[in-house]
């Protein structure tokens, strides 16, 4: 029987396996021990060995809420400059596209990014991620784009890779290199593309920086064959592949990351029924992104009921970016998610735990609290779960356990 190193107890769990009615699956008056950075043994309070428990460190939780430490499943919170004198041109009616068309947008971005070393791409993202957790969470995922050169992306990467050196953080990296034309491709998209294929995702697959792939499927990104290239080259070299899809039109980028077993398609507001289709038979989550809906002031809100009726699990992430998602609140995208998608509390909190660690393919690993899984939580000083979706600006996390280890709190 393996030695516990410690035990948390006097407290509500949310383990979010629903059971029954219960969508939650809360354990009132619980308990969660912890053994080597992973959870032992989780359920009631009575049901606790008393022999096994005898000796071990106990936590009192004061009767707090625990939940998995969440999951920020779709990030771009590594790069160079910010782009508020976008904001503040949109303000004055440049639409999105517009602005992009004009050598803003992500190509802005691009220009700062390559400028920057990988010490000040690190130091400038650590403020954003250091807020992000502050709010409970425990693992992010963090995508290249902004370099669109195969020096820069694996800068971006390294950055990333580089945040749990200052952070107690898990970072999933993904590479974007196909997230815009750079200038120096102007009007040569394909060409662009057989860079991307045949020396990008070689590199960052060989050096390990990435973990999977993304793309830009969109009329101001990449076509959809174009994407599927993209995605062929990822299935090549072993990496799993995701798509920003159906953001501001259905090119059918949903039934295309469908087909190569993507693990998610992320923005979705234009995605239509055979999408959605295709998304639920292959599994695939749906990643809903309310910051960038909210910033961008769209009104074409995600097919919500479609997913329901097809069973296609929805993530929630801040999209954490400087142009059309300056956000770094994850509590915020459970509120916004609610009431502009008009998601339950209940889908909110699974979408940034269990639905996002499917989103980035460890659900083996973290998502929800249950034995064998990584002693990843958050303590909150709530009267129910469904609360953290309630509030606008407030954060009600009490502590941050991650690996065991109390890092907050």
């Amino acid at each position: 029987m393996t030695a516990w190193d410690s035990l948390w107890t006097n407290a509500q769990i949310a383990t979010m396996m629903p059971a029954g009615d219960d969508p939650y699956g809360a354990i009132g008056d619980g308990a969660i021990a912890v053994a080597d950075g992973n959870i032992a043994w989780i359920g009631p309070a009575a049901e606790l060995d008393r022999a096994q428990a005898q000796g071990v460190p106990v936590h009192d939780a004061g009767g707090a809420w625990i939940t998995p430490g969440l999951i920020d499943c779709h990030t771009h919170i590594v790069y160079g400059g910010n782009r508020a004198a976008e904001f503040e041109q949109r303000l004055n009616g440049a639409t999105y596209e517009e602005v992009a068309r004009a050598g803003g947008g992500i190509v802005s971005t691009v220009r700062a990014t390559r400028r920057a070393s990988v010490d000040e791409l690190v130091e400038s993202a650590l403020p954003r991620v250091r807020a992000i957790l502050g709010e409970g969470v425990t693992t992010i995922e963090i995508k290249s784009g902004y370099g669109l050169d195969t020096e820069t992306e694996r800068r971006m990467l390294q950055a990333a890779r580089r945040i749990p050196d200052h952070l107690p953080v898990d970072v999933e990296t993904t590479f974007l290199g196909a997230h815009a034309l750079p200038p120096d491709y102007a009007g040569d998209a394909d060409g662009y593309i057989d860079l991307v294929c045949r020396e990008m995702i070689p590199a960052v697959a060989e050096s390990g920086e990435a973990d999977a792939v993304d793309a830009f499927c969109e009329t101001i990104g990449f076509t959809r064959g174009q994407t599927e290239r993209v995605f062929r080259a990822a299935r090549d070299h072993g990496l799993p592949v995701k798509l920003h899809a159906e953001q501001l039109s259905d090119l059918g980028g949903a039934a295309l990351v469908a087909e190569y077993g993507g693990l998610s398609a992320d923005h979705l507001e234009y995605a239509g029924e055979a999408g959605v289709r295709a998304l639920a038979r292959a599994g695939t989550v749906a990643v809903l992104l309310p910051g960038a809906f909210y910033y961008l002031r769209e009104t074409q809100v995600p097919p919500i009921d479609l997913f329901r009726a097809h069973g296609v699990g929805m993530a929630l992430s801040t999209d954490c970016n400087p142009g059309s998602s300056p956000v770094t609140s994850l509590l915020l995208m459970l509120n916004m998610a609610c009431t502009l998608f008009r998601l339950t509390p209940a889908e909110a909190l699974a979408g940034v735990t269990r639905e996002a660690a499917r989103a980035l393919g460890l659900q083996d690993r973290i998502g929800t609290l249950e034995a064998g899984k990584a002693a990843d939580f958050a303590l909150w000083d709530i009267g129910s779960p469904g609360e953290l979706a309630y509030p606008a600006g407030f954060n009600p996390c009490r502590a941050v356990v991650k690996n065991g280890a109390q890092v907050a709190g």
